[in-house]
């Protein structure tokens, strides 16, 4: 057998299982949104699937990089890579949104008043509770940077902290997050200022959830000493999420809340 660094996987039930998954999940949601009887519970069912899936599929590559050894520098390489594309990917995704906000608020158009925001919003104020966000994301930002240096230093236990602190973080932005919009004068029904609001924001806050849980992963790996300063891509790829997460987050809150609402 010729020697070579990458990983040829064993074969695996998982991905024609998540396929199913979708499958279910995908035609659940149409009997759902249709009003068909047991949409409900099959649209549950497929998503139900979708997650068994996901814990049983990375539990196995877990299992695969930590204990068997097959991630070997080649194969991190890979993944690098793949994690890039895939944080690129995203930022097409709230790219997206940003055109949509700047098409309408550069150039508003008579049926919204000819300014922008337009007649009838009542807009948030920025300095208060999105000003206090951002610096609890930017914050969280640091604090998962000050975890990833104690991993490379060989310092767990500061890095159980920093996740930690990055993880409660997290959590208070996104219950922040959630009082703002109980409290938001406006809906996503209110015409396009309230459209591109929720939607940007609130796939922004998807993601935090994505990302918190992502941190929290990494957490209890960190607990079971899975990371090694050789060997800790898990981790650092759920550091790359989070700083995308900030990223965003910074320009939603300079373009959307501060010169959107002004």
């Amino acid at each position: 057998m010729i020697k070579q660094p990458f990983h040829l996987v064993d074969p695996s039930p998982w991905p024609i299982f998540a396929s199913l998954a979708c499958f279910i999940s995908t035609v659940g949601g149409v009997m759902y949104m249709h009003a068909y009887t047991g949409g409900n519970l099959v649209l549950s069912f497929g998503i139900s699937m979708i997650l068994y899936a996901m814990f049983v599929w990375w539990r196995d590559i877990v299992r695969e990089g930590t204990y068997e050894g097959h991630h070997t520098q080649a194969v991190q390489a890979g993944l690098r890579y793949g994690m890039l594309l895939f944080i690129v990917s995203e930022i097409m995704f709230f790219f997206a949104f940003f055109w949509g906000f700047f098409h309408s608020s550069l150039a508003p158009t008579v049926e919204i008043g000819g300014v922008w925001p337009p007649k009838g919003i009542e807009v948030l104020d920025p300095w208060q509770v999105p000003f206090l966000n951002t610096i609890i994301l930017l914050s969280s930002g640091a604090s998962v940077t000050w975890a990833h240096h104690a991993i490379l230093s060989g310092k767990r236990k500061q890095g159980i902290i920093a996740l930690t602190i990055t993880v409660v973080l997290a959590a208070i932005f996104t219950g922040f997050q959630g009082l703002e919009y109980l409290e938001a004068p406006f809906t996503i029904s209110d015409g396009i200022y309230g459209s591109t609001f929720y939607l940007a924001t609130g796939f922004h806050g998807f993601h935090v959830f994505v990302g918190t849980v992502f941190l929290i992963v990494c957490l209890v790996r960190l607990f079971k000493n899975h990371f090694t300063q050789q060997h800790h891509f898990g981790f650092e790829a759920a550091a790359w999420y989070w700083h995308m997460v900030d990223v965003v987050w910074l320009f939603l809150f300079v373009c959307i809340y501060y010169w959107g609402g002004t």
